[in-house]
């Protein structure tokens, strides 16, 4: 993996539960990321459902709690008329799924899993003693500067002149992927038509910060995080120097652009540029290179999904490679990535772009954002966007007959795969005491088998993947289409009969 992040750390430490020895390399020394550790990030529903099956709830529970108790000591409250920053608050108490454009989406859409408030590099930290204890190898100041795909395996060199051989290489490197572009994937897309900025700054008088998210060329948000204050200008440009030293003069004149705010900002101690450049390579895996987070795709931050639609790559993709990597598995499994992924994402793509145009200033957008709270009322409506944005919509086989094929494990069978697949193992889930069930995968060291017997339900078995997904339905004592299901998800009957099973 290339890329310590969150995305790269979870992928390392599903590959580590799936048998494989990863390698982690990022190119900093760590204290850099908490310098850039801007805003706060929702951990959705559906990655806390993921990153609850590996055990990890106590943790993320732990750091909100932290990352509330900070906001507490900082005095910050939602201040009356700020839209932006009461989405934000009701988020952290558990009472919201996130929004749309700034629209709130309530407990009740489409999503039942529970989301966490924190920053970064407390989900970092999270990830990172998890694939600790896993024994994941990790080296930092480690950059990489080229990639070479030699059909057996990769190399990668690095800029202090070492070359790390590998049988497979991904790119969790960011939206400015090296990975990306010395693979050679192509990156289509549209070009920027905003300005973000977000920096830890003071002004000189703070009663004047607030939140505008209706301003006359864009919005200002100064609640969202203690300290620091966020822009977003309309500019149809987007940031033309992102690497220069942000100025406290750039940051006010920004406010009063944006929001019409004239302030003096007093102090600016660091500070960073964003746009809404929305893009997605053409493929997710080209020979033994592979993308994963913003390495794959980029788009606005607006909706706050680029993190866990990072989270859900690396899911799919770990227990993947590593079956292909270990020779568990032929490598037609990793065609099933992209396959998955690339839709998912250009799904995402679509929504933030709709999102920033939700976000425009102008009498035609405040009629539409009018019309769509109006829809937003309806019942059915806020659940479809608040499985949109929450990934909760997520369907791997939507061909499929049958309906919980390729959608993640339902609530009534959570708390069952939650208890038992810690290890990165499938789940055979026998709801009836079936042999021939048990039978499929005696043996099997790659498939725990669970009876647990569970009236009223209206099906007999179900074969769960190691990211959650349902890849196999029973719905009698035959087990009809299991053996497939076995064999095109974890090549379970060519790997017995090779050991003689």
């Amino acid at each position: 993996m290339v890329g310590g992040g969150p995305v790269g750390l979870l992928l390392a430490g599903e590959l580590r539960l799936g048998g494989a020895q990863p390698l982690v390399l990022e190119a900093s020394d760590g204290t850099e990321r908490y310098t850039r550790s801007f805003g706060q990030r929702a951990v959705n529903g559906r990655s806390a459902q993921t990153l609850a099956l590996r055990g990890l709830v106590p943790a993320l529970e732990a750091a909100q709690t932290a990352w509330a108790a900070q906001l507490a000591a900082a005095g910050q409250e939602t201040k009356e008329g700020d839209q932006l920053a009461h989405v934000l608050q009701m988020m952290r108490e558990g009472r919201s799924k996130g929004h749309f454009g700034g629209l709130p989406l309530g407990t009740g859409s489409g999503d039942s899993g529970r989301a966490y408030m924190m920053k970064q590099h407390m989900l970092e930290q999270v990830i990172a003693d998890w694939v600790a204890g896993l024994g994941v190898r990790i080296e930092t100041n480690a950059q990489v500067v080229a990639v070479h795909d030699e059909g057996t395996g990769v190399v990668a060199e690095l800029a202090d002149g070492r070359s790390l051989h590998a049988g497979y290489l991904v790119g969790c490197d960011g939206g400015r992927s090296t990975v990306r572009k010395k693979a050679g994937f192509a990156f289509p897309g549209t070009p920027p038509t905003m300005t973000g900025r977000v920096a830890a700054a003071q002004l000189s008088d703070q009663d004047t910060l607030a939140t505008v998210l209706r301003g006359p060329n864009g919005l200002v948000n100064g609640l969202m995080v203690p300290g620091e204050i966020t822009t977003v200008e309309f500019d149809g440009t987007g940031p033309t120097e992102r690497e220069a030293p942000m100025t406290p003069t750039e940051l006010a004149d920004s406010m009063l652009r944006a929001g019409g705010m004239k302030v003096t900002v007093a102090r600016l101690d660091s500070g960073t540029r964003f746009s809404d450049n929305t893009r997605q390579a053409d493929t997710y895996r080209r020979g033994r290179v592979l993308l994963a987070g913003d390495a794959a795709h980029v788009h606005s931050p607006i909706g706050g999904q680029g993190l866990n639609l990072g989270l859900q790559d690396a899911a799919n993709l770990g227990w993947k490679l590593a079956l292909v990597a270990t020779g568990r598995a032929p490598e037609r499994l990793l065609d099933t990535y992209t396959a998955e992924r690339h839709p998912i994402g250009a799904r995402v793509l679509r929504n933030t772009r709709a999102q920033v145009a939700l976000l425009r200033p102008g009498p035609q957008v405040d009629a539409l954002r009018e019309v769509l709270t109006e829809t937003l009322a309806i019942p059915a409506a806020h659940e479809y966007f608040g499985a949109l944005v929450s990934g909760a919509d997520v369907d791997y086989a939507p061909d499929s007959a049958q309906m919980l094929v390729g959608r993640f494990l339902p609530d009534a069978f959570q708390p069952l795969a939650v208890e038992h697949m810690g290890d990165g193992r499938f789940l055979l889930l026998d709801l009836v005491g079936s042999e021939g069930i048990r039978a499929a995968v005696d043996g099997s060291d790659r498939v725990r088998f669970v009876y647990c017997k569970m009236s009223g339900a209206d099906v007999t078995a179900l074969l769960v993947r190691p990211d959650g997904y349902v890849a196999w339905v029973g719905v009698d004592t035959e087990s009809a289409g299991l053996s497939e299901a076995l064999d095109q998800w974890c090549a379970l009957p060519s790997a017995r009969s090779s050991s003689g099973g």
